[in-house]
């Protein structure tokens, strides 16, 4: 992450990145979802521009902001995709082909599924 100057911490930034600390250990959540946790639903572009432009933080956990098919966004091969899919690992989250699956990990429990069982 590239150290972003004291101006760029508009209050949008900030409710982006207290969204991302709030991601629990062991748990992913996607752009969008923590878009909508900020108060800016469908601004997942920014939420991916806000971790880019983020002050490097130890304890900010990037690492379990996926897409929203459960992808992870880095390019396949490079040291920020293996990076991220060692942190997921080491917190016991499974990456497979660089993919979480979202129903087992993420964040937001499917309602229906918790509310009426699933189906069959």
């Amino acid at each position: 992450m590239v150290a972003c100057p004291p101006a760029m911490m508009n209050p949008q930034r900030t409710r982006i990145l207290a969204a991302v600390a709030a991601i629990p250990r062991g748990r992913v959540a996607s752009y969008g979802a923590i878009a909508a946790r900020a108060g800016l639903p469908g601004r997942a572009r920014l939420v991916g521009r806000a971790l880019r432009e983020a002050p490097a933080a130890p304890a900010l956990p990037w690492h379990r902001v996926l897409r929203a098919d459960g992808r992870v966004a880095l390019p396949a091969g490079s040291a920020g995709f293996a990076e991220q899919c060692r942190r997921l690992a080491a917190e016991g989250v499974t990456v497979r082909n660089g993919r979480v699956a979202l129903a087992a990990f993420g964040l937001d429990p499917d309602l229906d599924r918790a509310l009426w069982g699933s189906p069959g």
